[in-house]
């Protein structure tokens, strides 16, 4: 496998600020309609990260023209993070025009770096009109307001997740077939891992920057709280799962193409939203610990790792082909207490621990059936 390279690394970095803007949008925009608006730019966002990394695992990002390329990417992708807070404002047309810059000239670009190599180049001519076409849409969405635009962009998503799904048909050439597609699953799996670290990463900083507003006990123990979730989220993914799941991908032969396509262009970013709602839900927890959950605090403090735990319970079924209950269980566990701690009216702090109690039953789970000697997953 192909180590993680410095300017994939720095790519990376721009992905910080772009978590923290999102988390920061579902905060001021906490409600049904603002958190569709986070779920979309989440989506294209992620269309320009994991596409790019696609892209790297073929190319040689350390090569001049690559890296290159990369750094422009870099410089679109921190461009489409700043228009975040006013995408659906005024804002809107710079953010659809900067990602139809980056998304079409990554893929020209692709395209004629990949030549000498047939199979890719049939690739990349298979998705260029998709992903053109998806593009212009996201520049219409721009042009337009309201829920127009979030009709537009939903719409991109969907054509976007439907198009890959099908390997992006087109007349006379017929689909891009996963199995042709020879990816090194395992330098994907490490580079999603990192995404998910990243996203882990924003949410202590969250946590951080809301404690300094203002110190005492109360909110001195609800940060401890706050950080003890993230560290519990950090466990389940990577104390025994990460590893184990890049072994499996990079071991997966002719179906290492189709898996990457589900476990990383799909499940993926379910689990790291179920992080960015969390870390609204921490910035909940340490402003009124002490107030009376409500039903926004608890979507945010109870679905967060319920997200959280539902995408990597998809992803650890998906490479193990069996289901892992202690995972299922917990969604179960914290959809049940959603109204429980909201009808009571119980603390926001109790409904954070009665979490952070779930998501640690899990990472026990795991213990105790690594201690057995039982294979994934658990």
């Amino acid at each position: 496998m192909e180590p993680t390279t410095s300017t994939e690394l720095f790519f990376d970095l721009v992905f910080i600020f772009t978590i923290t803007q999102l988390s920061h949008y579902l905060i001021e925009h906490a409600d049904w309609r603002g958190a569709t608006r986070t779920a979309l730019l989440l989506a294209l966002v992620w269309f320009v990260w994991v596409y790019t990394t696609w892209q790297t695992n073929w190319l040689q990002p350390d090569q001049g023209p690559v890296r290159a390329v990369l750094i422009g990417v870099t410089l679109g992708s921190l461009s489409l993070s700043a228009a975040i807070p006013e995408a659906f404002a005024g804002t809107g047309l710079l953010f659809a025009v900067v990602y139809v810059i980056v998304q079409v000239g990554r893929t020209l670009f692709a395209l004629w770096a990949v030549q000498g190599s047939p199979w890719l180049v049939a690739g990349f001519k298979q998705s260029l009109p998709w992903i053109t076409g998806t593009s212009v849409l996201v520049v219409l969405g721009g042009l337009v307001h309201g829920a127009a635009r979030e009709a537009v962009w939903a719409a991109v998503v969907v054509i976007e997740v439907v198009g890959l799904a099908i390997g992006y048909p087109l007349p006379r050439r017929g689909r891009s077939r996963p199995e042709r597609w020879m990816v090194e699953g395992g330098h994907l799996a490490e580079r999603c891992a990192a995404f998910v670290l990243i996203a882990l990463g924003e949410s202590i900083l969250v946590t951080g920057s809301t404690l300094t507003q203002h110190v005492d006990l109360v909110t001195f123990g609800a940060f401890l709280l706050a950080f003890a979730g993230s560290v519990a989220l950090w466990w389940v993914y990577f104390a025994r799962s990460a590893a184990a799941a890049t072994e499996v991908i990079a071991s997966a032969g002719d179906r290492t193409g189709a898996l990457s396509r589900v476990a990383f262009n799909y499940l993926h970013p379910v689990i790291v939203a179920g992080v960015i709602l969390t870390s609204a839900g921490d910035e909940r927890l340490l402003r009124e610990p002490g107030a009376p959950t409500t039903t926004v605090a608890g979507l945010f403090i109870l679905g967060g790792p319920a997200l959280f735990l539902a995408g990597h319970a998809a992803y650890k079924a998906l490479l193990w082909r069996t289901l892992p209950t202690s995972r299922i269980t917990a969604v179960v566990m914290l959809l049940v207490l959603l109204p429980v701690c909201v009808g009571l009216g119980l603390p926001v702090a109790v409904c954070a621990t009665l979490a952070l109690v779930v998501t640690v039953a899990v990472i026990v789970a795991d213990r105790l059936r690594a201690r057995r000697g039982v294979p994934q997953p658990s």
